[in-house]
């Protein structure tokens, strides 16, 4: 309980600060080199790690469709972010800032080698929140994997990332209104998962499912790939759970342990409960499961303890696991990838659990603020529900006159044939 006032000041630094320049002068370069090395990790985790995690995961025909996806929408969102996206999530604004950032950073103007965000260098913090805004959209591929035009998915990733990505930052990590309601979102839960599941959801209800759904078999092509892509999304997210510290101290090094413990646990929880309901585990549950408990500790990284992160990261592997069903067999809905019972439901419950396990009963922090455990339960779920009401009921309308002007999905003889030679011209295997 001694260091509650040092965590809730690297806290109020790490989320409520504008993207504003400052004096060179108060550069730290610990501070810096630590967010530099967190930036590295987590564009690990995302290219090539949810890239190869994807790619094992649907049919031998589409391998490098996905692929493909994964590795444009790096490269769309990067120019993306320093055009506009940048600007509209993190820099300050007079008249729009509970709602969305300003003009002072488009296409990056003004940002040089001595601007800086408190006391980290202001391109290093751009970077770092670049890899967040790339991950999210890429998170979204495993909705509509194997049936959506590549066009589609450029056109509706740039307009996604500046139209609900960008003010959703801007709310939690910009200085927006749900910050100064006294929401907080340490490494991504609202930011991050709530939005890229709930927006998936809605493209893969709107596109349709694929040819075959639910009767169909449509098994991993090669679970190989899917482990080494989750290897390296485990080792990944410590940047981003770890870097959200912004600072070199204690706090980064509590944020890594929990992500670590959280993921081993929410491994552990679906295993144990598919060996009992199905009489064996397997490689896909355990992979599934740890990314489960890792997208539950993200909105508490930082808040919670060891104790409280074991808690966390199992019960959103008890969660997702029962999610799952629930999306496939009662609504039929074909998120091939399961990103929305994964990292929309894992999300929702990491967020309402936070303030439970944020107390120093828990070896917790606490949260940023003065609100007591209920108020602070209610304010994280009117977050929750605002990032998804936002997200989904935009997403519609994107795909809506993107669906007009494009055509969403591909034709049946091309997703019969898959796209990698529809689309792509080639073959992911040669035999």
């Amino acid at each position: 309980m001694g260091q509650g006032p040092k965590y809730r000041a690297f806290s109020l630094i790490g989320f409520l600060i504008m993207a504003l320049p400052l004096r060179a002068d108060e550069l730290n370069s610990a501070d810096t080199a630590w967010i530099l090395t967190s930036t590295g990790f987590a564009w690990f985790m995302t290219v090539p790690g949810l890239a190869l995690l994807y790619a094992g995961l649907v049919r031998t025909k589409n391998v490098l469709s996905i692929l493909a996806q994964c590795f444009a929408i790096a490269a769309l969102v990067s120019l993306v972010w320093m055009g506009a996206g940048y600007s509209l999530a993190l820099a300050g604004s007079q008249a729009w800032s509970m709602w969305i950032g300003g003009s002072s950073r488009l296409f990056l103007h003004g940002l040089t080698a001595e601007s800086a965000v408190g006391r980290v260098s202001e391109a290093a913090y751009c970077i770092y929140h670049l890899s967040f805004a790339v991950l999210a959209p890429t998170l979204m591929v495993g909705g509509f994997a194997e049936r959506m035009r590549f066009s589609a998915v450029l056109w509706f990733t740039t307009l996604w990332t500046l139209l609900v990505y960008a003010p959703v930052c801007h709310w939690l990590w910009g200085g927006g209104w749900l910050a100064r309601l006294g929401a907080a979102d340490f490494s991504g839960g609202v930011v991050v998962h709530a939005t890229a599941g709930v927006s998936a959801l809605t493209v893969a209800w709107r596109v349709g499912p694929r040819r075959g759904f639910p009767d169909a078999l449509m098994p991993p092509h090669n679970l190989t790939l899917t482990a080494a892509g989750a290897g390296m999304l485990w080792i990944g997210w410590h940047g981003f759970s770890a870097g959200s510290a912004l600072m070199t101290n204690g706090a980064a090094g509590l944020s890594m342990l929990n992500t670590h413990l959280a993921a081993a646990a929410g491994a552990m929880a679906w295993m144990g409960t598919e060996w009992v309901r199905f009489g064996r585990p397997t490689l896909l549950g355990l992979v599934t499961g740890m990314i489960a408990g890792l997208v539950a500790l993200s909105p508490a990284a930082g808040y919670v303890g060891p104790q409280g992160a074991v808690i966390v990261g199992g019960a959103g592997g008890l969660a997702c696991f029962f999610a799952i069903p629930w999306i496939r067999r009662k609504l039929e809905i074909d998120d091939a990838l399961d990103v929305f019972p994964v990292h929309a439901a894992g999300a929702l419950l990491g967020v309402l659990l936070t303030p439970l396990f944020a107390g120093g009963a828990w070896g917790g922090s606490g949260f940023p603020g003065d609100l007591g455990v209920g108020q602070q339960i209610g304010v994280q779920l009117a977050a929750i529900a605002a990032a998804g009401l936002w997200s989904g009921t935009v997403s519609y309308f994107i795909l809506k006159g993107l669906d007009r002007w494009l055509g969403l999905r591909v034709g049946p003889d091309d997703e019969t044939e898959g796209l990698d030679l529809s689309s792509h011209n080639g073959k992911g295997y040669y035999f």
